[in-house]
Order: C-alpha cells, then structure tokens, then sequence
C-alpha cells in the first residue's frame, strides 16, 4: 500500500469538514461528498475531488471515510455507495452509532468484502479543525499500514481497542467517554443558571474552583460560551441529543439504569425544543 492512500470521504459537516482538511494538509488524495453540495466546496476548494454521488466517491479509494449524522444515515449513504465498493477497501467508520446499529454495518462490509473498523473519534469541532482527536478503533490489525496515515492526518491519538470489529470495543468506549462530556456539559449550565437564580455571580464560583481539584478547562470553556451566549456549534445540541440516546440505550442493554443520561437527554430535547436544536451543546444552558 502506499504512504498515501486515496481517501473517500463520506460527510463534510463541521466534523467531517475539519478531517478533510486535515487530510489534504497531510497531502492524501480526497474524494469528497456530501447531501448538501455545498457543505463539501470549501474542501474542494482546497484540493479535493467533488463526487457527485457515494458511489463516485468511494470507486477506486483504499480507505473510506463515513462521519454522519446517526447509524441509519451511515447505512443509507453506504447502500447508495454499493456500486463503488470493492473487495479489499477498508471502511473507517467515524459516526458515533453506539453498539447496537454495528449489527446493521457489519453485513454491508461483509458483502462488499470490505475491511471494517469501528472507528468512532472523541472530539468536537477545535480538535478536528486541528488535528488533534482521539481516534478509537477496533478492527484487523491488517488494515494498519493502510488506514494509519488517515488516522494519523486527524488525529494525535489513535488506541487500538481491539482486534476485531465484531463486538464494538470502540463504540463502546466512546459511549462511555460521551456519558463524561455529556454530564459534565449539562451540569456546567444547571450550576451556571442556579447561580442567578439565586444571586450569585457565575464567575464567583467559577473563580472558587480555579486551579483547584474541582476545576476542568472543559467546564471553564463551556461556562464562557454560556456566559457571552455564544453557541457557535462545535457540537451541536440534536447530535448530543442522538448520542444521549445511544449511551441510555446501551444501559439499558446491560442492565443498567443510567438517571444521569436519561436526564442529560431529557434536557436536550427541550433545548432543542426551544428552537437550540442546531446550537452548540452548551445551550442545553437554555433548558433551565
């Protein structure tokens, strides 16, 4: 395989937007595509290969790329690829669809011959425009010397969780990596509107656990977007949402009962209900 394999990229959103150009910079071929056109051109502006359909993209790639919106999207823009694929690609698959949804990706690699890799990332959209997620993925250890210079272009880290695709190792760690930045998120905004419903400046508490064990950048870089009222969408309220669902459903399939997540989603939706939907997960701020 060469040092620079041909990537199709499946899914130009703020995700999949910042990926691409990452693996421009690292002067990989790119295939772009995308449901809306236009969302791809800034990609294709800066050296990319507009396809006009999945199947256009992938034909001839040795490594695709689906980073979208949920587990059916995944399945559907794969089925439109079917005329493309080809025995031996390898199938580096991005989307958070939690454990589940793989039972219906499986068989699409399976019939195509394709090489799978549950390959969900942690990050939103800073690290991906930066080239600094986390990539977790399980797959055949076979698929490295292809798939490494891809995950290399977007990510800084990749843990290889395990060597086979079947029991989704990787969708499952990032489910529980998601149940942190979810709870952490919507406690950030329930403490930030408890504050002013009772008087207390914002900063004052934010300034008490400064520095201290209490403290996470994450929830100072989220209390700043609350406090100016900027939620520029790094990851939006509706994907968080979606991956909420994911992480109760998997409870629930192990016996668990998960009242955080059920409430983080709870939360969501009613931000989302009140027109935040395609806001930055810090509006779930907006819910109280």
């Amino acid at each position: 395989m060469s040092a620079s394999p041909t990537v199709a990229l499946l899914g130009t959103g703020i995700m999949g937007a910042g990926m691409g150009h990452n693996i421009l910079a690292a002067g990989l071929p790119l295939r772009v595509w995308n449901r809306s056109p236009e969302k791809a051109q800034p990609l294709v502006d800066a050296g990319a290969t507009a396809a006009t359909s999945p199947a256009d993209a992938v034909r001839g790639a040795d490594v695709v790329v689906t980073m979208l919106g949920n587990a059916d999207d995944v399945r559907a823009v794969m089925e439109q690829a079917a005329d493309g694929l080809s025995k031996g690609q390898v199938w580096l698959q991005t989307t958070t669809v939690g454990v589940e949804p793989l039972t219906g990706l499986l068989p699409i690699a399976q019939e195509h011959g394709l090489t799978f890799l549950d390959a969900p990332v942690l990050g939103t959209r800073a690290p991906a425009e930066s080239g600094t997620l986390t990539m977790f993925v399980a797959g055949s250890p076979d698929a490295r010397a292809t798939v490494d210079p891809v995950l290399d272009a977007v990510g800084q880290k990749t843990v290889w969780v395990a060597e086979t695709a079947d029991g989704a190792a990787a969708s499952r760690l990032k489910l529980v990596a998601n149940s942190w930045v979810l709870a952490v998120t919507a406690a950030t905004g329930e403490t930030i509107s408890l504050a002013q419903g009772l008087g207390v400046d914002p900063q004052a508490f934010l300034d008490a656990v400064a520095g201290g064990p209490l403290d996470l950048p994450y929830l100072q870089a989220k209390a700043k977007a609350i406090l100016g009222a900027d939620y520029t969408p790094n990851f939006t309220v509706d994907n968080a949402a979606k991956d909420a669902g994911l992480i109760v459903d998997a409870g629930e399939g192990a016996g668990l009962r998960l009242d955080v997540a059920e409430a983080v989603r709870t939360r969501l939706h009613r931000a989302s209900e009140r027109g935040h939907g395609d806001d930055d997960m810090a509006a779930a701020y907006e819910a109280s």
